[in-house]
């Protein structure tokens, strides 16, 4: 009797604890699913500030009609992205032609004190900064998670019980690097080393040293 008492308590204990660890998942995941919506808020904020972006520029510099293109298309595959994979390889690539459209805005004066163009712009570094908080946050969420379904014991059941990995949101550095664009006159060559100094004329032949004759 006493042993199918210990054996019921035995029973009872995995269950609850089985029944802890479900439970443990389910709110990680939930979390992870909460902070990557917070991420597509930001990000389609970003999207939506783009257009008016690149009409205002094209109003002052018309003829830069390859960084428009350029801008646009990433934008396009950065909406499709359907995975965090996805989203931070194409993020990263609109990073860099944004890189391109404004430094082709640094060539144009008036464009710089366009109230509109310096909203925008205003808005959109805003805009980036809570991407890096949000991204952050998702990602230390989705390391929590994994911890939790990659250790032990967790590890034995979160397989069977549909609990998988979930993706990183990362960038890569050299994508959201804004390329140097130089506006100067220099063509890139390297410097001339300076010409040697010119030689001092030979006195001529029969001259009195020192001075001249009268």
């Amino acid at each position: 009797m006493i042993a199918v008492i210990v054996i019921i308590v035995i029973v009872a204990l995995l269950v609850i604890a089985l029944i802890a660890l479900y439970n443990r998942f389910v709110r990680l995941r939930n979390r992870v699913d909460n902070a990557w919506a917070q991420i597509e808020v930001q990000l389609k904020r970003r999207h939506d500030l783009i257009p008016n972006l690149v009409e205002t520029v094209k109003g002052y510099a018309a003829h830069e009609r390859g960084t428009f293109e350029a801008v646009t298309q990433a934008r396009a595959a950065a909406q499709g992205a359907r995975t965090p994979a996805e989203a931070g390889q194409a993020e990263g690539i609109l990073s860099q032609a944004l890189g391109r459209l404004f430094a082709v805005a640094e060539a144009y004066p008036e464009l710089q004190a366009d109230e509109n163009f310096r909203q925008l712009q205003s808005e959109l570094a805003e805009t980036e900064n809570r991407i890096a908080v949000s991204r952050q946050v998702y990602n230390d969420t989705v390391l929590t998670y994994h911890n939790a379904i990659q250790t032990f014991p967790g590890v034995v059941i979160a397989g069977p019980l549909g609990f998988a990995k979930r993706e990183f949101f990362e960038t890569d550095q050299a994508e959201r690097d804004a390329p140097q664009v130089d506006f100067g006159t220099s063509t890139g060559a390297p410097p001339q080393a300076p010409a040697p100094p010119t030689p001092p004329a030979e006195p001529a032949e029969g001259g009195a040293s020192g001075g001249t004759t009268t």
